[in-house]
């Protein structure tokens, strides 16, 4: 089996020495490659082609954001677990927006932390349980649709599409997974999103919290 291979992306060194100790404690898990701000993290991408991307948000030259939005357009298929302090869920959906797969606190258990590195490499989506209740406060209240009264309106295959997309995969993977096409697979997300009222891929994500698939995968 082929270690898993991490790229770090920190400016602080100290963080980056904790954070290889720890993980590296795991056999099959090995960091690659350190950058420490976001240019040369891309220049490191591209040159060791990592299985992860490890980032934090404030990095000198081009922020963690600005980097995650350049290493999507780069390989749109690429998995970043953002690593930080920042417990504002402004960040949160900023970054998820921009492609980030993953959001994990730095104060964070370093058993969460191994689960958060280990399912974004997978292409899977998570989210530090720190944070959920955040999550959920500013969604049950929006509509009923988010608390899952109105889930008997969507299909099956609707539900399957939603719960793949959460996950963090692609509209190409989900219709090789399900087998069926890429159109398919829009039209089935279309057609869920617009019944449960959810307007982008942060909604679908805080509803597949809502509905305990995160936990599922």
């Amino acid at each position: 089996m082929d270690k898993l291979r991490i790229l770090l992306v920190d400016d602080h060194e100290i963080v980056r020495k904790g954070f290889r100790l720890l993980i590296e404690v795991d056999p099959d898990v090995s960091v690659v490659g350190e950058a420490d701000n976001g240019d040369d993290a891309l220049a490191k991408f591209q040159e060791l082609k990592p299985d992860l991307v490890v980032m934090d948000i404030s990095i000198p030259g081009l922020n963690g954001l600005e980097a995650t939005k350049k290493l999507c357009k780069i390989d749109p298929q690429i998995n970043i677990l953002v690593l930080t302090r920042h417990e504002d869920i402004g960040y949160l959906k900023t970054l998820i927006e921009a492609g980030a797969k993953g959001y994990i606190l730095k104060q964070s258990a370093s058993e969460e932390l191994i689960r958060a590195v280990r399912a974004v490499a997978e292409g899977k989506s998570y989210l530090d349980t720190a944070l959920t209740e955040k999550v959920f406060g500013g969604y049950v209240n929006r509509s009923s649709s988010l608390r899952g009264e109105n889930k008997a309106d969507i299909t099956e295959r609707e539900e399957e599409v939603l719960r793949l997309t959460a996950w963090g995969y692609s509209n190409k993977e989900i219709g090789a997974r399900l087998d069926i096409s890429f159109k398919t697979v829009e039209t089935h997300k279309a057609n869920a999103m617009r019944k449960l009222d959810l307007r982008n891929r942060i909604d679908i994500v805080r509803f597949a919290l809502l509905q305990g698939w995160l936990q599922d995968n």
